[in-house]
């Protein structure tokens, strides 16, 4: 069965660039045309997270409102390991922290 569908040129040229197209298709019951309508999405403009600092387990990251911390410690270790392991990541995490709001005022 082959189905034929309006689609405007704008969602064509898009379609011919490899780029998919969300929408939706309807069936006009009274002129019998099927038409496909593209959504209007805003495209992804979000500013990247901006690494301060690489950790011995993880990292510390900046973005436009909030710190980030990653720690992954294996879990394979004792607990005072682990436990020592997150509190000096902890530790460097806050000095670069505190280095970072002094070099950003200077």
């Amino acid at each position: 069965m082959i189905i034929k569908v309006d689609i405007s040129e704008e969602t064509w040229a898009r379609m011919l660039t490899g780029k998919r197209v969300e929408g939706s298709m309807a069936y006009d019951l009274w002129t019998g045309k099927k038409s496909f309508r593209a959504y209007i999405r805003q495209s992804r403009c979000r500013v990247r997270d901006v690494m301060v600092k690489k950790l011995p387990w993880g990292w510390l990251k900046r973005s436009q409102r909030k710190w980030k911390v990653y720690l992954g410690v294996d879990s394979d270790q004792p607990l005072d390991e682990v436990l020592q392991d997150f509190e000096s990541d902890h530790d460097e995490a806050m000095q670069a922290i505190v280095d970072q709001v002094i070099i950003d005022r200077v």
